[in-house]
C-alpha cells in the first residue's frame, strides 16, 4: 500500500467543490481545505506507485479547477 499526501492549489473559490469531487474517489481517504500557500491537503492510498502516478496524472491533473499539486509519499 502506498500512502501519499497531495497539496493542491485550486482556482479561487473552488476549494470546497474540488474537495467534494475528490472525496468521491476511492483513492482519497481524507481531504481538508486549509489556509496558506495551498488550498487543499489530501491523503491518498493506492496499491502501487504506478497506481499513484496514474491517479495523479489521469484524475487529479485533468481537473480544470486544480492549478498546481505537490505530492509527498509517506514512508
Amino acid at each position: 500500500m502506498v500512502t501519499a499526501f497531495i497539496l493542491m492549489v485550486t482556482a479561487a473559490g473552488k476549494e470546497r467543490e474540488v474537495m467534494e469531487k475528490l472525496l468521491a474517489m476511492p483513492e482519497v481517504k481524507e481531504a481538508y481545505v486549509v489556509y496558506g500557500e495551498y488550498d487543499l491537503v489530501v491523503k491518498v492510498e493506492t496499491e502501487t506507485l504506478k497506481d499513484l502516478d496514474h491517479f495523479i496524472t489521469e484524475k487529479i491533473r485533468r481537473m480544470p479547477e486544480i492549478q498546481m499539486t505537490s505530492t509527498m509519499i509517506a514512508i
